[in-house]
């Protein structure tokens, strides 16, 4: 069993690098769906006991409720910037457990329940750190580890390389995965171009970024989408299902 952590950011500042694509109020309702589909795969998960959301945005104790999740004002941890909120946050779930803890970003609305279990299958094989790494392999957007060895918090620029480093100077087994699902963070145009993409492709199991897709595929937007990022979408199947350790 495992208990996941999900840090939100403020969503009416959420996804400025969708600025020239979408209205404010959009990039909002965007963010919002997308962690609705995180939470709705971990909040289901019969692997996950706990999931708690740290955030200060007034949304967030309105989401916790409707998924019956726990909801910590990240003020509330007493400091400042991702890192150390995590690192406080994770500290606190510790404390009384035993569990592995999944770190994991919300704006990943392809994240599937079997890439959740294959996670917390190769933590448990590894009994170190696992890497979610993004497409590009330089970003991090999840961690997984267990109460002997929690990692160095390094979100940032090149984080995969050095949450590797960290843990691996820390004496700590690491792995990489790359999991589409799990790679794919959506920050910038194309990304939401990837994201249709693979959308299209069949896919086998529950499905996954339905409110996502809804709020993308909703009149408003639809055509706009369509006519801006015609030139951004990937070929099918460019989104790697790689998965290695």
């Amino acid at each position: 069993m495992a208990k996941a952590l999900l840090p939100l950011k403020d969503l009416v500042q959420a996804k400025s690098r969708l600025s020239g694509l979408l209205t404010p109020s959009e990039r909002r309702a965007l963010a919002q769906a997308m962690v609705e589909d995180v939470l709705s795969v971990l909040a289901a998960h019969p692997r996950i006991s706990e999931v708690t959301l740290v955030s200060d945005d007034p949304a967030a104790g309105l989401l916790a409720s409707q998924y019956g999740i726990c909801h910590w004002p990240e003020s509330g941890l007493g400091c400042r910037g991702l890192n150390a909120v995590l690192a406080a946050a994770s500290a606190r779930l510790l404390a009384d457990s035993d569990e592995a803890v999944l770190v994991l970003h919300g704006d990943l609305p392809l994240l599937s329940r079997e890439e959740v279990s294959a996670v917390l299958d190769r933590q448990c094989e590894l009994g170190g750190v696992v890497v979610g790494c993004d497409r590009d392999g330089a970003g991090t957007n999840l961690l997984a580890f267990d109460p002997t060895g929690v990692p160095a918090f390094c979100f940032g620029q090149d984080s995969c390389r050095k949450h590797v480093m960290a843990a691996r100077e820390a004496g700590l087994n690491t792995a990489v995965v790359r999991l589409p699902g799990v790679a794919l963070d959506v920050d910038r145009p194309r990304d939401l171009a990837a994201l249709l993409a693979a959308a299209e492709l069949p896919r086998t199991g529950r499905p996954v970024a339905s409110h996502t897709l809804a709020l993308l595929r909703g009149r408003t937007l639809n055509n706009r989408m369509n006519l801006a990022l015609s030139s951004l979408r990937p070929a099918a199947g460019s989104v790697s299902q790689e998965h290695t350790g």
